[in-house]
Formats: structure tokens, sequence, C-alpha cells
């Protein structure tokens, strides 16, 4: 998820970004986060309880957020030869925490739908959907920002629809056939 600017170098850290690149890199760490929220339910929904699977898609966020922005320090590091600052270090990290926001709407959705009685799969099922949902609207908004319009933007919203679509395609596949 690395972003390019506008030359088409990596963005150094510590380097001023301008507006448009962090609300970029926020909207592209939430998406990513919504994905892999998505793979977590469908791998875990039809055989985790309900509480292991809440924390195991907010423990498998906060692991793959913390590697990533690792290795981004780290290879802003090798390329520019020094040490970036703690306020750089906390700067990076709050511009890509939407990656483990991402999941808070389906777990919480996870939770309520449990909560309200449906059964541990039936629940991993409605927050995958609302993965689903928020992808589209991801897709949607990051379309907007791009001043897209008509095909071109329906084009971008189902894309990123999509890649929830498959996660709950893939769930099922497992579900039916090897289980």
């Amino acid at each position: 998820m690395h972003a390019e600017s506008d030359g088409g170098a990596p963005p150094v850290v510590g380097t001023p970004q301008p507006q448009e690149h962090r609300g970029g890199r926020r909207r592209a760490a939430g998406i990513y986060g919504t994905i892999v929220t998505a793979a977590v339910l469908a791998a875990g929904g039809a055989t985790m309880s309900t509480a292991a699977l809440a924390v195991a898609a907010l423990v498998t966020l906060i692991v793959y957020w913390a590697a990533e922005e690792y290795a981004e320090l780290l290879g802003a590091q090798v390329e520019d030869g020094r040490l970036p600052t703690a306020r750089q270090v906390f700067s990076q990290l709050a511009n890509t925490w939407p990656m483990v926001s991402a999941a808070y709407v389906p777990v919480l959705t996870l939770v309520v739908a449990r909560i309200a009685g449906a059964s541990a799969v039936v629940a991993a099922n409605i927050a995958l959907g609302v993965t689903v949902l928020l992808l589209l609207f991801h897709g949607w908004s990051a379309g907007r920002a791009a001043d897209l319009r008509g095909g071109r933007l329906v084009v971008v919203t189902l894309i990123a629809g999509a890649l929830g679509a498959v996660m709950i395609v893939l769930k099922n596949f497992v579900v039916t056939n090897l289980h």
C-alpha cells in the first residue's frame, strides 16, 4: 500500500505531504483494512466463536498495520540513511490508523447480530455483507475525491465492492467444499 507522489517517487518519511496525499493514504488504508477484515471474517466465520472472531479481526489488523508501517519506515530509512523522528513516526501511524479502524463497524455488526440472536455463521455473514457495503462506500468516496463521474465512478465503486464479494464467495466455497 505504498502511495506514490506526483513525481512517481515514494514520499520520504518526514517530508510534508499535501493534504490530498494524506487523504488518499487514509482512504487506501481504510480500503485495505476493510478487505483484511472481510478476509478474517470469511476465514473464521464458520469455525470460530463470535468473540474469537472479533478479537482475531482486530488483532490481525493491528499486526498488519504495525508490520506495514514498520516496513514503510524502514524502507524510508534505507533510502534516506536516517531514522525518522518520533513526530514523523506518530504522524505516519495516525495517517494509516484507518486500516485498523476499518474493522470497527463490521466487528460491531458481528457482535450486535450475535447478541440479537443470529447464529455465529449468520452473524459473520451479516458482518461480511457490511464489509461489502463499506467497500462500495470507500470506492465511491475515492472516486468522488478523484472527480470521477458517470461510468468511471460506477466502475471504481463496483471494483471496490467486488473485492468484498470475492471474500463471501471464498467463504462459501470453503464452507461448502472443504468442511
